[in-house]
């Protein structure tokens, strides 16, 4: 039987070799790619109408994998912050003496009395601010006048960066670190508890932010857990300079009081 079949395969063959001409090549699939995860877009993330809207994110969720997972970032964005959105919105409708102000304004003029108010107003411009100044992409360094401005104000990009860092990870709690722009032109580092932030009244040190950075714990902990430094370092590498650099040539009118 072993011997039959050895025949017909060498007549196959021969066959099949007088006829090479007649063959026909035939393309092989792809291997499948397999994730473990699968996230959702950005872009259909919505508020519940109102003023006030998303910053949109040019990315996927999972772009910033070097600093912040894919997870983190679709339940940061599609949940924290489209709450504070949509909370601020809510309020803003019921409350006619906020509804025709720009955010900016209600954060100049939020007191403790409107907890909720200011709350959400933080929630709200602190993580747009945020969204807005991460990208895959960008320039490492700033540049021009606020390169200039950070020389003068810090020594060099390196003491700044450095400080920027140190100020953040020694940051107690729930909170963000800002750099912003003075009343007097001054570039200052600076820190801010829960959502608050330096255009409020009570800040420790008022000025107009031009670069925040995240520091609750929903904006790190699945990958780098207690390692608070290990993420500041990270997402120090994913701001996009060009846009800072463009927010400090064209700087809000509003000045905080």
């Amino acid at each position: 039987m072993k011997k039959s079949y050895l025949i017909l395969f060498f007549i196959f063959s021969l066959f099949s070799c007088k006829n090479e001409s007649n063959l026909v090549e035939v393309q092989l699939p792809e291997p499948e790619i397999k994730t473990s995860t699968t996230f959702g877009n950005p872009n259909n993330v919505k508020t519940i109408g109102g003023h006030f809207r998303l910053f949109k994110i040019n990315y996927p969720y999972d772009a910033l994998e070097s600093a912040i997972d894919g997870e983190t970032m679709e339940i940061h964005y599609s949940k924290f912050y489209l709450n504070y959105t949509n909370s601020l919105n809510s309020f803003v409708e019921t409350n006619t003496e906020w509804k025709d102000k720009t955010i900016q304004e209600i954060l100049l003029k939020v007191g403790d009395k409107e907890v909720d108010l200011k709350n959400n107003a933080g929630g709200y411009f602190n993580h747009s601010l945020y969204f807005e100044i991460l990208t895959p992409k960008g320039a490492k360094k700033p540049t021009e006048n606020l390169a200039k401005a950070i020389n003068e104000d810090f020594v060099s990009f390196a003491i700044f960066k450095n400080k920027f860092i140190n100020e953040a990870n020694k940051h107690n709690g729930s909170g963000w670190v800002w750099l912003v722009v003075t009343k007097n032109g001054q570039l200052e580092i600076t820190t801010s508890n829960n959502e608050n932030n330096p255009l409020m009244y009570d800040a420790t040190i008022k000025g107009t932010p031009i670069l925040c950075l995240d520091l609750w714990e929903h904006s790190y902990y699945l990958k780098h857990k207690n390692n608070k430094k290990a993420y500041i370092e990270a997402v120090f590498e994913l701001i996009n300079w060009s846009l800072v650099s463009k927010k400090y040539n064209n700087l809000s009118t509003i000045n905080p009081q």
